[in-house]
């Protein structure tokens, strides 16, 4: 059963960052929102091998999916890969030196407060190899949304 601990924190990964939507225009939230559903697909199967591999252990038992790793891949990833797009594509320099900062952080320090807290920690992977495994997917996402946008752009242009 969950303890009312990783209820709340699950919660509350899930319900902050979408609310934090509410700030970014309508237009950009459109935008960004098809790389943000392709990166939430991603991060799950890349999850799921995860869980199978046994890369993190979460401490509430039993062991489930759902409430372990799915907080995390409908939480926080489509709403923070929208709001770096948005502060950073075109510049792709200021994308990778964002999502290196974004990536460090959550994987040097904000894994330890999880670890202090109860909720998750590393298992079978190094805080290095998990900012790798974190950190890959921004060239992924960039290359997505570069190519979404070049092709709704030469659509636009088609049909003018």
């Amino acid at each position: 059963m969950i303890s009312k601990k990783h209820f709340w924190f699950n919660l509350s990964i899930i319900v902050i960052p979408w609310l934090s939507l509410l700030f970014m225009g309508k237009r950009d939230v459109k935008r960004y929102s098809f790389t943000g559903m392709f990166i939430i697909l991603f991060e799950i199967v890349n999850h799921l091998y995860g869980h199978k591999r046994k890369w993190w252990k979460f401490y509430d038992k039993p062991k489930a999916f759902i409430k372990d790793e799915l907080p995390f891949s409908i939480g926080p990833y489509m709403p923070l890969t929208m709001w770096i797009l948005k502060l950073s594509f075109g510049n792709f320099k200021k994308f990778v030196l964002l999502n290196a900062i974004v990536d460090g952080v959550f994987a040097f320090v904000v894994m330890d407060v999880l670890k202090k807290i109860k909720i998750i920690r590393l298992n079978r992977l190094s805080r290095f190899q998990f900012f790798f495994y974190i950190n890959y997917k921004a060239y992924l996402l960039y290359g997505v949304q570069f190519l979404y946008e070049k092709m709704k752009g030469s659509t636009r242009d088609l049909t003018v």
